[in-house]
C-alpha cells in the first residue's frame, strides 16, 4: 500500500521532472514542487534536494527566504490580496481590512474553520485593474472594500 508520504514524493518528482527550462535550479525545482502540492513539506524540500544534487540544508535555505513558499497545506479556497504599489495606491488597505474582517483574520493565514486561507500577494500581474484580488485563483480587479467584501462573504456561504 502506498502511504501519504509515497504519493506525495511521487507529486513531486513528475512536477521536477516536467521542468522545461534550459538550467534547472533549487528555486524553480522548489517553484515546481509548490506549484503541484500548494506548499512544501518536509518530502518536497528533500526530494528537491535528491534531484538538484543539493544539502537539504541548503535547499530549505532558499525555502525559507521567500516568504511566498508556505511549509503547511493551504485550506481548500485561498484569497489573496494585492497590496504591491499600485494596488495599495489605489486602496487595497481598505480592501484586505475588510477580507480579513469577513475571515475573522487579524492577518495572513487560516479561518479558524481552516476552509480560507488568506494570502497577502506583492502582485497578481493586474496592476491596470488595481486594486486586485484573488478567490481560487480568479482575478477580480477594480475591487472595492464593499466587493471585496461580497466576493469573501459568498465564498464563506458555499
Amino acid at each position: 500500500m502506498t502511504s501519504d508520504s509515497d504519493r506525495l514524493r511521487e507529486r513531486v518528482r513528475r512536477s521536477l521532472d516536467s521542468q522545461k527550462r534550459p538550467t534547472v535550479t533549487v528555486l524553480s525545482s522548489l517553484l515546481a514542487a509548490h506549484d503541484e502540492l500548494g506548499y512544501l513539506p518536509e518530502e518536497a524540500i528533500e526530494e528537491v534536494a535528491a534531484y538538484a544534487e543539493a544539502s537539504i540544508n541548503d535547499v530549505w535555505g532558499v525555502a525559507s527566504f521567500y516568504t511566498n513558499f508556505r511549509f503547511t497545506p493551504p485550506a481548500g479556497r485561498i484569497v489573496e490580496v494585492c497590496w504591491g504599489p499600485t494596488c495599495h495606491l489605489a486602496g487595497a488597505t481598505d480592501v484586505l481590512l475588510r477580507v480579513q474582517r469577513e475571515l475573522g483574520l487579524t492577518g495572513e493565514g487560516e479561518t479558524a474553520d481552516n476552509r480560507v486561507t488568506l494570502k497577502y500577494n506583492t502582485c497578481l500581474g493586474a496592476c491596470s485593474q488595481a486594486p486586485v484580488m484573488s478567490v481560487d485563483h480568479h482575478l477580480k480587479g477594480r475591487v472595492t472594500a464593499e466587493t471585496a467584501g461580497e466576493a469573501v462573504g459568498a465564498l464563506m456561504e458555499r
